[in-house]
């Protein structure tokens, strides 16, 4: 019996068909990919009371525990959440390649899309660390006062930074999702232009979902890069004649 993987694609071919040949190619890879999160996660882990310190003196945040397992989980999540980041070349590697097949991308393609994928991740990682991060933690805490003192978490300071940093870093690969859904036939390009209102709408309730704080600021600093990779995705896309 022909199993569903090796059905050959065609144009006529559903996209349903298309999503599960991806999802079978991509098992392939996973086992790989779990052996080397436990590697490295546990290599991170025992350098994470540096990365712990980094974090604490780029935010100035002082900790607490109330847990006699909080430290120890809060580094091994510290690890994991860094060997996802150190992964992202490999993860993005094995998705795009377990695409190319039911997609139709060629290798010259794939290429690219691993390597712009890595990029945008890392500049949304580094635009959240950088300036949302700072900003939002500094506006929430301005919130203390001579009767309330900030005694923070280090178990959910740790979910809270590592969670916004992984989160942008995956919203600011809004052009290469785009660009992928015009060159594998799901959404042109018009249908992109002709709903930039439906768009925004979009782009502000993420913003709104994303950003530490519901402040008018913080969520401009998501929602304007936003709508600028938005763009960049059209123009893009219009040089590919997609």
């Amino acid at each position: 019996m022909i199993k569903v993987s090796e059905l050959p694609v065609t144009e006529e071919t559903p996209v349903a068909t298309r999503f599960i040949q991806f999802i079978d190619g991509l098992r392939r890879h996973l086992r790989a990919l779990l052996a080397a999160l436990v590697l490295i996660s546990t290599l991170y882990y025992f350098l994470s009371p540096i990365l712990l310190s980094s974090l604490q003196h780029h935010l100035g945040q002082r900790l607490a525990f109330f847990s006699v397992a909080e430290p120890f989980l809060a580094h091994a999540k510290l690890a994991l959440a860094s060997a996802i980041f150190t992964l992202i070349p490999a993860i993005s590697y094995c998705i795009w390649q377990g695409l190319a097949k039911p997609f139709g991308i060629t290798n010259h393609s794939l290429g690219w899309f691993v390597l712009f994928t890595c990029c945008l991740f890392y500049a949304g990682a580094t635009f959240c660390y950088t300036i949302t991060l700072p900003f939002g933690i500094n506006f929430l805490l301005n919130f203390q006062s001579h009767d309330l003192k900030p005694v923070i978490s280090v178990g959910k300071f740790i979910s809270f930074v590592t969670i916004f940093i992984l989160a942008f870093g995956v919203i600011f690969e809004l052009p290469i999702f785009m660009i992928f859904a015009g060159q594998a036939g799901l959404v042109p390009r018009t249908t992109f232009e002709k709903n930039r209102r439906y768009a925004v709408l979009a782009m502000s309730i993420v913003a709104a979902l994303l950003t530490p704080t519901p402040d008018v600021i913080n969520m401009l600093l998501m929602g304007i890069p936003l709508y600028l990779l938005y763009e960049l995705g059209i123009l893009v896309m219009r040089l590919m004649r997609l």
